[in-house]
């Protein structure tokens, strides 16, 4: 797991190709315009604006205080935006209180009522719409299989794990069949490997029911593996909305860059000669593909442990610079070296199995490929 929560075999299972990145077409089924929200002096929202489609599991990332629970509540009708618009399904649900709006809410407590059993827990919200007892049972009975709790149906919740409890407020949130389901940190109470195998049925469960999921969470990994958009948020701005792979392989900001797993910034400016362009760090000289900034503009090369190459000091390779191996961790089907560069930038490389050869105080070429990292002006 890396500093910032997000596993490699995360990255390698989940992300996609550009060319595979998911687009949101027709008309959105929920659609957020330049939504704001102020407690007192504090604020939580500043002109966002989102749109999420039918049948897509949507995440909102970042940090604690982004935000992101504060959006959560004002689309369930919780919270009142101060300004902006929030529609659904075409509707604008400013006077819609949150009984009236097609969406239900899972609570990162689960809140189950204690005294109920399985079956009546998710047959709660059924029973206030008025089904009928055949109707219940056969909503129940289906809602069972989807999230595997078949058996399980006369158990009370201190008689379940905390998994299945997880699951007991799944169906319990699906069981009226809303458009949109929101959840709030439905895994933060799961252990790590109880929660990486939840984030599967999450997901799996989202794709047979074909509702939209909106999922709040501050873990990389969750999002990474479960949402088909991610929208990163800062600060109650929206950083950057995009795919998985784009958030990752391209991040639109230095934010987003650092927030999204492990990365080297290289601090230095921008060379030109003619066509080409070059970022010059204390380290090295490095090939650029394409660069907007101007000739001798101060800027940050941002890097991605797998994406710098690296070869012991007697091969023939190219290299850009050479450093000396400070720790190796090795973990399995990959290889963490931290290294010294000569100019005294300690990076972060990630090698293949291959890289468990390496040893501390060796000294090894690094390389960078033209395209491998992402270029950005340094804040004045």
């Amino acid at each position: 797991m890396g500093e910032t929560g997000v596993s490699e075999d995360c990255v390698a299972r989940r992300l996609l190709s550009k060319r595979d990145e998911p687009e949101m077409t027709g008309a959105p089924l929920l659609s957020i315009r330049g939504v704001s929200k102020r407690f007192g002096a504090v604020v939580a929202l500043d002109d966002v604006t989102i749109d999420v489609g039918a049948g897509e599991f949507f995440a909102l990332l970042g940090p604690s205080g982004c935000g992101k629970t504060t959006l959560l509540r004002l689309i369930a009708g919780f919270e009142t935006p101060d300004s902006g618009r929030i529609a659904i399904k075409g509707q604008d649900m400013a006077d819609a209180p949150p009984y009236r709006r097609p969406v239900n809410m899972m609570f990162q407590s689960y809140a189950l009522f204690p005294h109920l059993s399985v079956h009546a827990n998710i047959a709660f919200g059924l029973k206030q719409q008025g089904r009928t007892r055949a109707q219940i049972a056969a909503r129940v009975a289906e809602l069972l299989d989807v999230v595997q709790l078949e058996g399980l149906e006369t158990r009370k919740p201190d008689q379940l794990s905390g998994g299945q409890k997880q699951r007991v407020a799944l169906a319990r949130a699906l069981a009226r069949g809303p458009d949109l389901l929101l959840l709030d940190e439905p895994l933060a109470a799961l252990d790590r490997q109880l929660r990486e195998e939840t984030q599967f049925q999450l997901k799996d469960i989202q794709r047979r029911l074909k509702t939209s999921f909106v999922i709040v969470t501050h873990d990389q990994d969750e999002a990474l593996v479960m949402a088909d958009r991610i929208a990163v948020m800062r600060a109650g701005k929206i950083e950057q909305i995009a795919s998985p792979s784009v958030i990752y392989d391209n991040p639109a900001t230095r934010f987003v860059a650092g927030f999204i797993g492990q990365i080297n910034f290289l601090e230095g400016h921008v060379e030109r000669d003619g066509a080409s362009a070059f970022f010059i760090a204390s380290c090295g000289r490095i090939a650029l593909p394409a660069c907007d900034l101007a000739h001798g503009a101060k800027a940050a090369l941002a890097v991605r442990p797998e994406r710098i190459a690296v070869e012991r000091a007697d091969h023939g390779a190219p290299r850009d610079f050479d450093g000396v191996i400070e720790d190796v961790a090795f973990r399995g089907e990959t290889t963490h070296l931290r290294v010294r560069a000569a100019a005294g930038e300690a990076l972060r490389v990630s090698s293949g199995n291959d890289g468990a050869g390496f040893t501390a105080g060796e000294t090894v070429r690094l390389s960078i490929a033209p395209g491998a990292g992402v270029v950005f002006a340094s804040e004045p």
